[in-house]
């Protein structure tokens, strides 16, 4: 471990500046336990201040939380370097556990005494959304290529059964009840096979047709039409845009399809008086990198309601082909919507409490 007073000036300068700019939390410790470094992440992930933690002990800082505290403590009193991976979560006072890795180490002076120790924590919580979009593309790409063939299938005797209500139907005297039923059999037929070409599309998408896209200008028209059929509801919509943000690379038609998805979803989710809220801004968190190219930043595209909310046991199941909780629904809105996110290079993150709302972000890259 590289001591701070084995560095010259010009050395010490850049060391500090690496400490503010990394984005892990990196916490030093004295001997006797009581903290004397704490860097811009660790203030942002601990949601405390470095001036607040100076000189209190470490016992203060993670109380409760038995893996961290053994690592500081093996580190200092066994002078040795210590790692948990496996299932460690930062417990904080004013938010919800965060997934994350350890590392703690002893900090030797120039003559080899230990004066200390380390602790460096990572946030693990966009690791874990990447994982959750993985799983889901993969599943998605299963079950679609299994329904593509299912489908077809299905189409050829359904288009029969359709000819055969509409030429019975032919046959009938306009007064006779029996047209009714034709007319019911023609009517679920043509909702059968509306399903049945959304499984398609799952299955075997078009390719996507890229050109510049104004996000602001589509969420404005796509807002304009559910105003309109939220009108019975007292649904208030919020639109906060970045002008900032330029075009984004992508099909129209799929991203209209998409956000009129996500929109309708959040509209529908209120039953009354209630408000949805979209916002763009360029994301903080990650660049999207791709091989021979630079990275690029991306741009976060939040619907947030005020609706019923998801249940937990249901939060994996909703990207599930025919799983929906609306009383009208096919069930395969986010399965499509994912991968048209999919095919954007994009990803989507969904975060609900129940009988409070729903929050969902999608994440696209901006090619400058």
């Amino acid at each position: 471990m590289i001591s701070r007073e084995s560095l010259p000036d010009t050395g010490s300068t850049l060391y500090s500046r690496i400490l503010e700019n990394i984005d892990r939390a990196v916490i030093a410790f004295d001997q006797e336990g009581c903290i004397t470094l704490f860097n811009p992440a660790a203030e942002a992930l601990m949601e405390r201040s470095s001036r607040q933690m100076a000189g209190q002990h470490y016992e203060a800082l993670f109380k409760d939380q038995e893996t961290l505290l053994y690592l500081v403590k093996v580190a200092l009193n066994e002078s040795r370097s210590i790692t948990d991976d496996e299932g460690l979560y930062l417990h904080r006072a004013n938010a919800s556990p965060l997934p994350v890795n350890a590392y703690a180490a002893p900090i030797y002076t120039n003559r080899g005494d230990q004066d200390g120790a380390v602790m460096i924590i990572r946030d693990l919580s966009r690791i874990k959304e990447l994982e959750g979009t993985l799983r889901r593309a993969d599943r998605l790409s299963i079950l679609g290529t299994l329904a593509a063939g299912l489908a077809h299938e299905i189409k050829n005797p359904l288009g029969g059964i359709k000819g055969a209500a509409q030429l019975l139907a032919m046959e009938l005297r306009k007064e006779n009840s029996l047209l009714d039923y034709t007319q019911i059999m023609v009517k679920e037929v043509d909702r059968i096979n509306f399903i049945i070409e959304e499984l398609m599309e799952l299955g075997n998408p078009r390719t996507p047709e890229f050109a510049e896209v104004d996000l602001a200008k589509i969420l404005d028209d796509i807002v304009l039409l559910q105003r309109e059929a939220a009108r019975n509801q007292n649904t208030k919509f919020t639109l906060r845009f970045d002008p900032s943000i330029p075009p984004v690379r992508g099909d129209e038609s799929l991203l209209i399809r998409l956000f009129l998805n996500l929109i309708k979803n959040a509209r529908e989710a209120i039953a009354h008086d209630g408000e949805v809220t979209i916002e763009t801004r360029i994301a903080s968190s990650y660049h999207m990198t791709g091989p021979g190219r630079r990275s690029s930043p991306m741009v976060d595209i939040t619907i947030r309601d005020t609706g019923c909310g998801i249940a937990a046991e249901e939060m994996e199941r909703i990207f599930t082909p025919y799983f929906t909780t609306k009383i009208k629904g096919s069930g395969l809105g986010l399965a499509i919507s994912q991968k048209i996110i999919e095919d954007h290079n994009g990803l989507l993150k969904v975060e609900s409490t129940p009988d409070e709302g729903t929050t969902m972000t999608v994440s696209l890259p901006l090619r400058r």
